[in-house]
């Protein structure tokens, strides 16, 4: 017997995407799946700090938090709402 094929079996573990490790001097934001960015909270020249959400990125009908992996100011956003992204894309520029 299949464990899909039990009634009550768990669900399938679900994967957890962690950033890489923080970096001096300029560094990308990257998409960690691919998706459709739905929300910005930040802008050019804001100052953000480790773990803040930058945006909110939509993949497999899920909201994904983008968070910051280090602190820093906002040199560049590269996407608007509503864009489509590919895993690795960079998001955001941060200096």
């Amino acid at each position: 017997m299949c464990i899909r094929d039990r009634p009550n079996a768990p669900a399938a573990p679900t994967q957890v995407v962690k950033p890489t490790a923080p970096s001096t001097g300029k560094s990308g934001v990257k998409s960690p799946l691919p998706g459709v960015i739905l929300d910005i909270r930040i802008k050019e020249g804001d100052t953000v700090s480790v773990g803040q959400t930058l945006m909110v990125l939509e993949a497999m009908k899920m909201e994904n938090n983008i968070d910051s992996d280090r602190a820093g100011v906002v040199k560049s956003v590269k996407v608007n709402r509503g864009d489509s992204v590919l895993e690795g894309d960079v998001l955001i520029t941060l200096g």
